[in-house]
């Protein structure tokens, strides 16, 4: 009978032992993201751009009609408020992309925006809210940013929620747990 005990004990110990090494390796294994993956199913801004099109009949605005800075205004509103994918919260991801440093030494940096094309938020009008995410680094260092848009990979949880800056409203933030070079 004890015999017996130790050998079921065994065996619950060795499933349990199973089930917690798969889940931490299902923990170490982040899916990969790409940007698209980003923007819900069912929206479309190229298709609200086309009704703004026709609404307004851009070609035929003169840059001095008023209707262009109601249209400006209807875009900026578009932009910061396009929807977010919700089923990507909580998940551990790694994603490549651009950084905008937001606190920084000039060599690390433990928060910036990730974004998806080079000169986002600086040169070019910020990317919608649904392409910029809020990054903020575990080591409170941060990582090491070699340039104003380096491009990296960033792996951590992804958190549907908002965040505004002088230079952009993300949809998105992760919690990095690992910041690294794009080679």
């Amino acid at each position: 009978m004890f015999i017996k005990r130790i050998f079921v004990l065994i065996i619950t110990l060795a499933v349990l032992s199973g089930l917690f090494i798969s889940h931490v390796h299902a923990a170490e294994s982040p899916q990969e993201l790409e940007w698209t993956d980003l923007i819900p199913q069912g929206f479309n801004p190229d298709e609200v751009l086309a009704q703004y099109q026709k609404e307004y009949d851009i070609d035929n605005l003169s840059d001095d009609d008023p209707r262009i800075a109601e249209l400006t205004k209807k875009l900026e509103a578009l932009m910061k408020d396009a929807p977010v994918n919700d089923s990507l919260a909580g998940k551990t991801v790694r994603l490549p992309g651009f950084v905008v440093p937001l606190e920084t030494d000039g060599e690390k940096s433990s928060e910036f925006l990730l974004v998806p094309y080079y000169g986002a938020c600086i040169h070019v009008p910020p990317p919608p809210a649904n392409q910029t995410i809020h990054v903020t680094t575990r080591d409170k260092k941060g990582a090491a940013i070699r340039q104003l848009f380096d491009v990296v990979w960033v792996t951590g949880v992804i958190d549907v929620e908002q965040f505004s800056s002088d230079l952009a409203d993300a949809g998105y933030t992760i919690d990095a747990t690992k910041v690294e070079p794009y080679e």
